[in-house]
């Protein structure tokens, strides 16, 4: 690994809900790929063993181990007391990726005696948000010798400069209008004939060509504590690693049980989980399934009795109340920071919530002294959706969708409060406990 800091899973251990052990995790994962590095070798810490796809499973009560697919998804799972076909699977469901902006493959750009960086935008970030942050690049690459590298730059060798008011007048009456084409390509030199960004990386990984790369802007100011008494995590990306975090937390956190515990972590959902590892594909069906069968089980009824027996927590960002923009929630539905995971319903179902499924996630929560809220959206405001309609459409399986509160979502660097990561670890602890 190529990258100028160490993952969170290998160096920090803290108690579950611990914003610096979240606050870590994030600083350690620019990427999805790194996200999942920090997640195995957090889950490895804790006992978990890797399992290959490729291989034969074997598995019996209290395996506990860990699959990733691709680099950017993993699940997790320990196998539980009962026969799958009996007790079913207990759920949590996630993603690693964050809306940012990825290299493209001719991604060097000379224009006006710069040298530039060519990207397109992934997913739905707050562009202006981007504007004269010290930024860098990372990912994974893969050299001439068909090694695969994670990397990162160090320091802050990117930056995409705002226009001064004096040559755009009308910008705070008018509003900022980015076109991600023109105005978002950073700025790597001021000398045409310097090496580019990607010769930069080659060297940097000491590598004498790259074939190919999945590289994306990060910021590079470290997560923080704010406000009054450090009540808020000011920090990237937190759309969706805290829910990353605080699920691999929890299914550790749970200990054994009677039903098999899973955390599936998937890669592309901000751009619509359309990937052999994204919630879309096959990757948590294939485990499950595989899960069934390497338990000994073959009965052909086994997998659809467990997976009737199951139900996911998809765990995504919930949006709370703005005080500046209170108006933006529906008057009943306002969540705040550090009130605890958002119940998300949707009546058109954005999200896979039904009575059935919320009664579920609440009663975990009051068995774990943990406050609960909803949010739906206001009738005249189109929704967002998630992992758990395609999850629960796929699968078949029983479907709450959660979230905890956030600030700023999509922006460069997001507001939550450190109180609902605890909150949500031990409402996902418990519920793989039940």
């Amino acid at each position: 690994m190529h990258d100028d800091a160490t993952p969170a899973g290998v160096q920090h251990e803290s108690r579950p809900g611990d914003p610096a052990g979240l606050m870590a995790f994030i600083d350690a994962s620019p990427t999805p790929f790194h996200a999942v590095a920090s997640l195995a070798a957090r889950l490895e810490q804790a006992g978990f063993v890797a399992f290959d796809e490729r291989e034969r499973w074997t598995v019996e009560p209290g395996t506990a181990g860990y699959v990733v697919r691709d680099g950017g998804s993993i699940i997790a799972f320990r196998v539980g007391s009962a026969p799958l076909a009996e007790a079913g699977f207990r759920i949590a469901g996630a993603h690693t990726d964050s809306p940012t902006y990825r290299l493209r493959p001719h991604a060097d750009v000379e224009r006006t005696g710069y040298r530039q960086v060519a990207v397109e935008v992934y997913g739905g970030p707050l562009h202006y948000t981007w504007l004269d942050r010290d930024l860098t690049v990372a990912g994974r690459v893969v050299t001439a010798d068909g090694d695969i590298e994670l990397v990162r730059l160090p320091g802050a060798p990117l930056r995409i400069p705002s226009l001064a008011i004096h040559l755009n007048r009308g910008v705070n009456d008018e509003g900022l209008k980015l076109n991600p084409q023109q105005h978002m390509l950073p700025i790597w030199s001021a000398a045409v004939e310097d090496a580019s960004i990607i010769e930069e990386v080659t060297d940097h990984v000491g590598a004498d060509e790259l074939l190919a790369w999945d590289l994306i802007l990060a910021d590079t100011q470290p997560s923080a504590l704010g406000g009054r008494d450090d009540q808020f995590v000011m920090a990237p990306r937190q759309d969706n690693l805290v829910s990353c975090h605080a699920a691999v937390d929890a299914i550790i956190a749970a200990g054994p049980a009677e039903a098999t515990q899973v955390v599936v972590c998937n890669d592309h959902e901000e751009v619509g989980s359309g990937s052999a590892e994204g919630a879309r594909g096959a990757m948590l069906e294939d485990t499950l399934s595989r899960l069934v069968v390497a338990s000994g089980d073959t009965d052909p009824q086994a997998r659809p009795r467990a997976f009737a027996g199951s139900i996911l927590v998809s765990a995504d960002s919930a949006h709370a109340v703005h005080p500046n923009y209170a108006d933006r929630h529906d008057p009943g539905h306002q969540p705040r920071l550090g009130g605890g995971p958002v119940v998300k319903v949707h009546a058109n179902q954005a999200y896979a919530t039904d009575a059935g499924t919320a009664a579920w996630f609440i009663s975990r929560c009051r068995e774990a002294d943990v406050p609960v809220q909803a949010f739906t959206n206001r009738a005249d405001s189109p929704s967002g959706s998630t992992i758990g309609p395609l999850t629960a459409t796929r699968l078949g399986i029983h479907t709450v969708d959660i979230g905890s509160p956030l600030l700023s979502m999509h922006s460069i660097r997001e507001q939550s409060h450190a109180e609902d990561l605890a909150h949500l670890t031990r409402a996902l602890a418990q519920h793989m406990a039940s």
